[in-house]
């Protein structure tokens, strides 16, 4: 699909998500639209998962427009919705007689939950790139979960105390990068994408773990791809979400699904790099880990490791959340209190 056919595709969901809001009375009708359109299962939605059919070189483009075409949406969604709530509002103040000696009845509004935010910024700075988001399943195959992401059977990692088994075949997955096995089975290169979506690993629940928790994890398949590719778009991402002066440093790791692997440090954003107790006095955090796909992996799902070669990575979604909000709790995100969300 070219450049041109997605802008006309973007053009018409626009025009008609603002003709319906011109017809809007109410705010569940308002809604209504607005999770059409902008929802998980939304025109947008699916916009994005065809980027897949966009040739590579016109990918950043076509991210560029669904960001634009989200925006003018979204911004046209607060106009009306404010609209009718004065509507309202003016309707209610002529036909309703107040009594005002009886208390007040509070309206608790809800809003989008911290992890959500960050995970829509992340979105953004990604399909930006000419990234595609792909989702897969939380229950998962023991073949795609371990075995196609160059983990043997007498590997650590799928030690009962660390995986929820299912049965002897089928486990909770314990990361998001089955989606990439997946996908590198179909084909379809060079590959671009992203796979956020919820994990489980058998861990107590504390400060920093949950046996449930979120992961984005990003893939790109191509000829004479690098690890300076790697480092320049991991480099942009740490700068757009955490500010243009964000310094990046890589240090070697070890990862099954990757060779060679690294786990990327960015400067801490509270004390510029000078240490503080935010950084613990290092000056530098932790966010990712990273590295080449392994040439074993490419061949096990079908791609010939002599004419292709690739990257990968992954992060969690509740660090950066805890990272970007200064949360130093990971167990607030999940109890639901009011007090705590609405700050954000």
């Amino acid at each position: 699909m070219s450049e041109i056919s997605m802008k006309e595709r973007l053009d018409a969901i626009v025009c008609k998500a603002m003709d319906n809001m011109q017809k809007v009375t109410t705010l569940d009708a308002l809604n209504e639209i607005r999770v059409g359109v902008l929802g998980k299962k939304g025109e947008l939605k699916e916009v994005m998962k065809g980027m897949k059919d966009v040739a590579p070189e016109d990918r950043p483009k076509v991210g560029q427009l669904v960001n634009e075409a989200r925006d003018r949406i979204e911004a046209r969604l607060a106009e009306v919705k404010a609209e009718i709530e004065a509507a309202q509002l003016e309707m209610r103040l002529a036909e309703e007689t107040i009594d005002v000696t009886l208390p007040a009845k509070k309206a608790e509004i809800g809003h989008r939950h911290p992890n959500t935010i960050a995970l829509e910024e992340l979105e953004r700075i990604f399909v930006g790139m000419g990234y595609e988001v792909i989702e897969g399943p939380e229950v998962e195959y023991d073949e795609y979960n371990f075995t196609k992401l160059n983990i043997p059977a007498n590997h650590p990692a799928k030690d009962e105390q660390d995986t929820f088994y299912i049965n002897k075949e089928i486990v909770l997955r314990t990361q998001t990068s089955p989606v990439q096995a997946r996908r590198m089975e179909q084909g379809n290169l060079p590959i671009r994408m992203i796979s956020p979506g919820r994990v489980f690993r058998s861990d107590e629940v504390d400060a920093t773990h949950s046996p449930s928790f979120h992961q984005v994890e990003g893939l790109v398949i191509d000829k004479n791809i690098t690890f300076a590719d790697l480092k320049g778009t991991l480099e942009t991402f740490a700068k757009e979400i955490f500010g243009p002066e964000t310094k990046t440093k890589f240090r070697p790791h070890h990862f099954p699904f990757t060779e060679p692997s690294a786990e990327m440090d960015v400067s801490c954003f509270k004390c510029g790099g000078t240490g503080c107790r935010f950084c613990k006095g290092e000056g530098w955090i932790e966010i990712l880990g990273c590295g080449m796909v392994h040439p074993h992996v490419l061949e096990m799902c079908g791609i010939d490791p002599e004419e292709y070669v690739g990257f990968a990575f992954g992060v969690g979604l509740e660090r950066i959340a805890l990272l970007k909000y200064e949360i130093d709790d990971m167990r607030l995100l999940y109890e639901n209190d009011a007090r705590f969300l609405k700050q954000f």
